[in-house]
């Protein structure tokens, strides 16, 4: 068994605008995996992914009016992030693994006619879900992420990913903030840093940009697969970037000249703010996945 932090529960008290109950899943290598799970169990599932360093707080401001417009809202945080479980090496994460563990919780869950919701890492692991296992999903919305397999990674990505790999410190609560629009509050900075209490509980969020396959790397063949499924995917798309967002500006035009449901898809917009849309704009990001699903049907 690798060595796994478990941040103390006493480092998630009195978080602003999270009243959410904790759910685990138990995966099949004993780690323990959090989530949020709200509304009618039985009401279509909508799927909100987080990426890096973030956790299912991001979505705090979206969840409740999906689930009052008749939905169930689930909201895992990935290993390594959130409430669940840390490995404390670098070296053991991957994004094949982030994959399975994911899917692992989905074939649990038995979840049927998702509408994911994605952004940031939330978008490559999602996608991956999608790709395999299309008939789950009913369809989805696409906001700040991509699918790379091998592209050229972007001047500011390039910044991002050293800075991630050699910086002394990793202030998770301050990056968030530095790429957001509006001003977060003292104790919502806090509820970033929260997950975090040391370094090696870090690892994941450390290698996280090391793992985007831009340029050479391991899990491009992965993702070519991923994108034949993709450009046969005719359940609504929707991509819903924002207008101040320097790593993924233009990201959409290949979702939507590639993938069938995307391509005479009304619903797409930009959205004002910056990569963490979910804090800038989350009516803007609920009332595209409200339009999405609606026009899947669901």
């Amino acid at each position: 068994m690798p060595l796994v932090h478990r941040t103390p529960d006493s480092r998630f008290a009195n978080l602003p605008d999270y009243p959410f109950q904790p759910r685990y899943h138990l995966l099949r290598e004993g780690l323990r995996m959090h989530y949020i799970d709200e509304g009618d169990a039985a009401a279509t599932p909508v799927l909100m992914m987080h990426g890096e360093p973030s956790w299912s707080y991001l979505y705090r401001h979206m969840i409740g009016p999906v689930v009052e417009a008749g939905y169930r809202v689930l909201a895992p945080d990935l290993i390594g992030f959130g409430k669940s479980d840390k490995l404390t090496r670098q070296s053991e994460y991957s994004y094949a693994l982030h994959v399975a563990w994911m899917r692992d919780w989905v074939e649990t869950m038995d979840l049927k006619n998702i509408v994911l919701a994605c952004q940031d890492w939330g978008s490559l692991i999602g996608l991956r879900l999608v790709a395999e296992m299309p008939d789950r999903f009913a369809g989805v919305v696409l906001s700040n992420g991509g699918l790379p397999a091998g592209d050229p990674a972007p001047d500011a990505f390039k910044k991002w990913r050293a800075f991630s790999k050699h910086s002394p410190i990793f202030p998770v609560g301050k990056i968030l903030q530095k790429a957001t629009v509006r001003t977060l509050s003292k104790a919502e900075v806090s509820a970033y840093d929260a997950p975090f209490p040391n370094r090696q509980s870090k690892a994941g969020a450390r290698i996280f940009p090391s793992l985007v396959p831009l340029g050479e790397n391991e899990a491009v063949p992965d993702q070519l697969k991923a994108w034949e499924v993709l450009e046969k995917f005719d359940k609504p798309f929707t991509c819903a970037f924002s207008d101040k967002d320097p790593i993924t500006r233009g990201g959409d035009a290949k979702f939507r000249e590639k993938v069938p449901g995307a391509r005479d898809n009304p619903l797409h917009r930009t959205l004002s703010g910056h990569h963490f849309i979910q804090e800038d704009d989350p009516e803007g990001f609920a009332a595209v996945i409200l339009e999405t699903a609606k026009r899947a049907g669901v």
